[in-house]
């Protein structure tokens, strides 16, 4: 950790913890940190410097080819927050700049929640233009700094996911019809309903999921078909993680669904009117409409 007048006691496990870029210049430390804990307002939090070892150990698990010497720019603060609150994350420019030029703040949320991060909230940012495909590794050494190491196959689905989801909104860019907001808002969702059925729910359960998510957001005629079967099998990595095993991961899952609406109603409002209600809603509302026909209104199920 690199000495600062806001350090804390290393044992206070809500301290906030600033995880810095080793390859940043002193003056961009410093000017990450004044970023970064600008919401504390002179409150206490301490620092940890994220190296090259640290991508290779939290990383190389899931795929990367980090070295010890690999830089490391992207940065981030890590706040625990009250039970309940769910995981925000606040992506913030760098002297007016977005640095983070690939990874969105729901992309992040999603993987956080995969990676077994509950009741947070985490600032990102970065002093020069980065992909924020790493940033992610500071906030996993922060939790393991304060005693709350996270699984490590967790990690590697979460990274796997928010790496899949990024390409998938890169490939539609500019596509009618299409958003961010629907994709992490079907993939959220889909890990909520996987959650109600538990640890135990087989691959084609979570694939009936994942398609019916997918067809509530509209998004069924707008992703193709390989990308379907990419979030699918992300999901299942998810499930195989062991994540569905956390406790408050339904919770959790759910926070972050009403989180993506709310922060893009001008998107998921026009979804529930009549005439743009999923495919499948339709098809139960048609069934028991036929139902109350046949009976007269009346429908008695055992």
């Amino acid at each position: 950790a690199i000495t600062n007048t806001k350090t804390a006691k290393a044992d206070n496990n809500d301290t906030p913890v600033v995880t810095l870029g080793t390859s940043l210049t002193a003056s961009q430390k410093q000017g990450t940190i004044d970023t970064l804990t600008q919401s504390l307002n002179g409150a206490n939090y301490t620092t940890i410097t994220i190296t090259g070892s640290d991508l290779v150990k939290y990383l190389n698990p899931s795929g990367y080819d980090f070295t010890d010497n690999s830089g490391v720019w992207s940065s981030a603060m890590v706040q625990k927050t009250s039970s309940g609150s769910g995981i925000n994350v606040h992506i913030l420019p760098y002297n007016g700049h977005n640095n983070i030029t690939t990874i969105t703040a729901n992309q992040y949320k999603n993987a956080a929640l995969t990676a077994g991060i509950s009741d947070a909230d985490i600032y990102v940012t970065s002093a020069t233009p980065i992909d924020g495909s790493g940033a992610l590794a500071g906030v996993y050494a922060a939790y393991a700094k304060n005693g709350d190491s996270l699984n490590q196959k967790q990690i590697n689905a979460a990274q796997t996911e928010m790496n899949t989801l990024s390409k998938i909104t890169s490939q539609n860019k500019g596509k009618d019809g299409y958003s961010d907001a629907q994709l992490n808002n079907a993939v959220a969702g889909a890990k909520k309903e996987m959650a109600k059925q538990g640890q135990n729910i087989s691959d084609s359960q979570v694939r009936d999921i994942v398609n019916n998510q997918i067809n509530i957001n509209h998004l069924g005629d707008t992703i193709t078909n390989n990308q379907k079967e990419q979030i699918i099998n992300v999901l299942i990595k998810v499930k195989n993680s062991g994540a569905l095993k956390d406790k408050n991961f339904q919770q959790q899952a759910s926070q972050l669904t009403d989180q993506i609406q709310s922060g893009a109603k001008n998107i998921f409002s026009k979804f529930n009117t009549p005439e743009t209600r999923n495919w499948f809603q339709k098809l139960i509302d048609s069934i028991v409409s036929w139902f109350r026909g046949i009976f007269g209104g009346a429908i008695i199920l055992n």
